[in-house]
């Protein structure tokens, strides 16, 4: 999806892709939606892994990306721009262990 994500000192937003982390029933039941951010930079970051178009179920990118699981955002669906796509089980099952890695209190 494209969404115009705020920086985090919140002076200002650009659109920019996102994956959507929460469920269709909490989609469906609410305004707004989980996301975690993309990013086309290839630099390494700790909570981050790359995806192509082979890791969509449908749709395609334009270019590999970075899933940033430590850039998570709650948005109102209202504000959505455009969908890309939607990611396979593999990813999802990929962005929920970062996610319990980073939420871990192992040092």
């Amino acid at each position: 999806m494209l969404i115009p994500v705020p920086f985090t000192d919140l002076t200002s937003q650009k659109r920019r892709p996102v994956i959507v982390i929460s469920n269709n029933a909490y989609n469906q039941n609410k305004p707004d939606i989980v996301v975690a951010a993309m990013t086309s930079s290839p630099a390494p970051a700790d909570f981050a892994f790359t995806i192509n178009s082979s890791d969509l179920s449908r749709g395609r990118l334009n270019r590999p990306g970075q899933i940033r699981v430590d850039k998570i955002y709650t948005l109102a669906q209202a504000i959505v721009v455009k969908v890309f796509g939607k990611v396979n089980k593999s990813v999802l099952g990929r962005v929920r262990q970062l996610l319990q890695d980073l939420a871990s209190e192992k040092p």
